[in-house]
């Protein structure tokens, strides 16, 4: 999530036409990514905040999932981003044998469950929000990631079936 200002409308020029303006947006050094976990079985959610995208940051975040899961293997699905399959990533992982790394293929996000949950924290976190810096983004993540975890439910890939459906009208024909 990135900062961003724009400034107000200028006006009207004075032959009627209203004026325009460059909008003032930048990708600046102030960038914070938020990184996310879902665990599928109960929709327990862990998240961290980092200012960078790269394979450091991406094992601390495997570390943080580990803390959170302390029995059993772990199964996380991610996309191909260059830090998610690093040489050190991978050294990292060989280290760490309960955790093992699932790449969807390029353009099939659909088969991560962790993106329909991303959707609702959008909707919750930022929820259309300008953030001024990198302290009210990590802050609006601390804040809204133990509200959805209170109200969290195991999480099913694709969608129920539809209930079935009453006969609305029954028809007697009497011949």
């Amino acid at each position: 999530m990135i900062p961003r200002t724009f400034p107000p409308a200028p006006g009207w020029s004075p032959d009627g036409h209203r004026i325009k303006s460059e909008v003032d947006y930048g990708r600046g050094p102030e960038k914070t990514w938020v990184y996310g976990a879902l665990r599928v079985r109960d929709g327990q959610q862990v998240t961290m905040t980092a200012s960078s995208r790269n394979s450091a940051f991406y094992q601390q975040f495997l570390q943080k999932i580990e803390a959170a899961n302390p029995t059993g293997d772990i199964y996380v699905v991610t996309d191909s981003l260059s830090s998610h399959n690093s040489l050190s990533t991978r050294t990292w992982l060989e280290d760490h044998p309960r955790i093992r790394h699932v790449l969807i293929p390029v353009g099939a996000c659909w088969l991560n469950l962790q993106e329909g949950w991303w959707r609702i924290f959008h909707k919750a976190a930022p929820a259309g929000q300008s953030f001024a810096g990198p302290p009210e983004t990590e802050q609006a993540t601390r804040l809204a990631t133990p509200q959805l975890n209170a109200r969290a439910r195991p999480w099913i890939w694709g969608r129920p079936a539809p209930p079935t459906r009453r006969l609305r009208r029954r028809y007697l024909y009497i011949l």
